[in-house]
């Protein structure tokens, strides 16, 4: 039978988790906004790991982000070590995802491409 997770998802849902608790620790809110790791994708050899993430508020754009996230990756890849015991701690890439700011953008279009449908369901409604 099967194993029901593969080593590499068990390896990256960890990752996930324990960057998470770095993150939150690590960073100005004021600055970076509050940085969410949506998710973690390891390469099989365990030596490079793509870390998706998502900010909310701050004063820096996506670039700034991005920018102050990897340029803090060696150290939170120390930390991890710390952290997990591993033989090797994987390389962190870090990417904005943007399938929340995209899934948004998607609903708002729907929304209003059913007003223009039915322009008069809004004042039945009330």
């Amino acid at each position: 039978m099967a194993r029901e997770f593969k080593r590499t998802d068990r390896v990256a849902a960890q990752i996930q988790r324990e960057l998470a608790e770095l993150v939150r620790g690590s960073f100005d809110t004021r600055k970076t906004g509050m940085i969410t790791i949506q998710a973690v994708q390891v390469v099989r050899d365990f030596s490079h790991a793509k870390v998706y993430f998502t900010f909310l508020g701050g004063e820096l754009d996506e670039r700034g982000v991005t920018k102050a996230l990897k340029q803090m990756a060696p150290k939170l890849r120390h930390e991890l070590g710390q952290r997990i015991r591993m033989r090797t701690v994987p390389e962190l890439h870090f990417v904005h995802d943007e399938s929340i700011e995209r899934g948004s953008r998607l609903t708002s279009l729907i929304e209003q491409a059913v007003k223009s449908d039915h322009p008069d369901q809004d004042e039945r409604d009330d």
